[in-house]
């Protein structure tokens, strides 16, 4: 399934408005599993930083909702967010500028080829490197733009049933994916090619995350990728499954997991 569209859809009801976007991006973070995983990781990192001046690199920023939340902890972090869709771009310069966050810029750039040398005390590549055939330049190129000290986080799917391919025949769930996923040990040595000498990597989307996973975003993007009309019954949908999905993602970021079809990655340089 095409996943762009959609999204290209659902960010033109939302971006009609400051208000709306807003409420998107709480409804993201209540619905999307791995923002619970993330933002587990960003209050960890945080913590005691909300007054020194840093400066924060989104890289492959989409809709923007991470920037948006790091943006409202600390008015002192600098934050470069970038993609490659010239028209993401421009719409979330001008709703960070309609929201008075002037310490928010985003920029197009290729990732495989951007690099901005010591520049970062952290980094995130949150649903992006699965994206990218050319993965271990990007992380070269953010090993160079991060500190001494910085930090890299990743999320993204494992091979362990990431992009809901479980057996050697299945096609990606989502066919914007040039990997279905990676092997834990995969993406720790190419982390090391790259530079990064301390890594943890942990699973997330366990069977209460693959559960809520299906609930909140296979099925509804299913229905949408049938027909736009099924816009007026996500609401009564989301009505029913809401209050389990969000059960689901308390227990599964809570827990950890010894297999899952996601990963989060912490890196240092």
């Amino acid at each position: 399934m095409h996943y762009d569209p959609i999204k290209r859809t659902l960010g033109n009801v939302f971006n009609r408005t400051p208000w709306l976007r807003q409420l998107f991006y709480n409804l993201l973070d209540l619905l999307l599993l791995r923002t619970w995983h993330v933002h587990r990781e960003l209050r960890e990192w945080a913590k005691g930083r909300q007054n020194q001046p840093l400066n924060i690199l989104d890289a492959g920023a989409g809709y923007g909702q991470y920037t948006y939340w790091l943006s409202g902890q600390s008015e002192k972090w600098q934050i470069l967010a970038v993609d490659v869709k010239e028209e993401q771009v421009a719409d979330s310069n001008q709703f960070f500028r309609q929201i008075g966050r002037p310490h928010v810029q985003f920029a197009v750039q290729d990732l495989v080829l951007y690099q901005q040398p010591n520049s970062f005390d952290l980094a995130l590549a949150i649903d992006v490197m699965e994206h990218i055939l050319e993965d271990v330049e990007v992380m070269t190129n953010i090993h160079a733009s991060l500190r001494d000290g910085g930090m890299l986080i990743i999320s993204t799917p494992s091979d362990q049933g990431g992009s809901d391919v479980h057996d050697a025949g299945e096609e990606s769930f989502i066919e914007e994916h040039v990997r279905d996923g990676y092997n834990i040990n995969e993406i720790q040595q190419k982390l090391r090619t790259a530079g990064f000498e301390r890594i943890e990597a942990m699973y997330s989307y366990g069977l209460p995350g693959q559960i809520s996973w299906r609930l909140s975003m296979k099925y509804p993007i299913q229905m949408l990728g049938v027909s736009k009309a099924f816009f007026v019954l996500l609401p009564f949908y989301y009505l029913v499954t809401f209050p389990f999905c969000l059960v689901l993602n308390w227990l599964d970021a809570r827990g950890k997991h010894d297999s899952g079809t996601g990963l989060i990655v912490k890196a240092w340089k």
